[in-house]
């Protein structure tokens, strides 16, 4: 999955944003009048990965980007502290955070209950959601219901395809071994429908314009698709997460959230 990802980030990242597009809210805006002790929090190391990307990876030249590595700096601009942002490899990065080598990790770690008795998490900045894609024809007035005897395109063994078992039993599943190639059916007429990860969608999208859309609206299922995204810092830095919150709601508000989602996902997956 991150060497699929990495290849589509170089095609794509930095793109220029593109408007009128659903945005993510999971941010709570209340929580910007909830001003915190800033003094506390003088500067944050960040930790995070090289190897996700959109989210965090190099680039050409060897620059550590993406979009969590541009969220993690944007907030200390916002909030005027000292930011730093260090790569650690995936299998070391919450135990450094757990041993106190960094301040907060932001690199997409579970919010499992295992993890959750070894950190905090700040409140959810994305998640992935679940969409539906069609031909761009079908795409209008699409409502699920309508898949009723049609073929539905999944990841062969993934939870969207369990979805569709569940809530849709009346589709056809058409299996295939990756999103990609069920996408990639879709366009040969393969399927009716695809169901799946939106955010690998979009990018596939964006490389078939004139092709296909996504139809209806993103399906949010903590049980099936996880939780989110959201920034970890060692359990009981109260201080760190309250600030972290406080920034996020502020960027939400300042409108550079949102710049910077569709920085990095030119076409948006909510």
């Amino acid at each position: 999955m991150r060497a699929f990802l990495f290849a589509l980030a170089l095609l794509l990242a930095p793109s220029a944003p593109v408007l009128a597009q659903a945005l993510p809210y999971h941010i709570d805006p209340g929580a910007r009048e909830i001003v915190p002790n800033l003094a506390a929090v003088p500067s944050i190391r960040f930790l995070t990965t090289a190897d996700f990307p959109p989210f965090n990876f190099r680039d050409d030249k060897g620059e550590l980007v993406g979009f969590n590595v541009d969220l993690a700096r944007a907030l200390c601009t916002d909030l005027a502290i000292t930011c730093t942002v260090q790569a650690w490899p995936w299998d070391q990065a919450a135990r450094a955070l757990e041993d106190k080598q960094g301040d907060a990790l932001i690199a997409g770690l579970a919010l499992t209950p295992q993890n959750g008795a070894l950190f905090d998490f700040s409140q959810i900045y994305l998640m992935l959601p679940g969409r539906f894609v069609t031909p761009i024809a079908a795409a209008t007035d699409f409502v699920p219901e309508g898949l009723a005897g049609k073929r539905v395109a999944v990841r062969r063994g993934s939870a969207h395809a369990e979805f569709i078992r569940r809530y849709l039993p009346a589709a056809g599943l058409v299996q295939f071994d990756s999103e990609i190639a069920a996408l990639d059916g879709l366009a040969k007429g393969e399927a009716d429908a695809y169901f799946g990860d939106a955010m690998r969608a979009s990018f596939w999208l964006n490389e078939h314009i004139g092709c296909c859309d996504f139809a209806g609206e993103p399906y949010f299922r903590p049980d099936l698709f996880g939780n989110g995204l959201a920034v970890a810092v060692p359990a009981g830095a109260d201080a760190v997460r309250q600030v972290i919150d406080y920034g996020l709601a502020r960027l939400k508000r300042s409108g550079v959230y949102d710049e910077l989602y569709l920085r990095w996902f030119p076409v948006s997956f909510y």
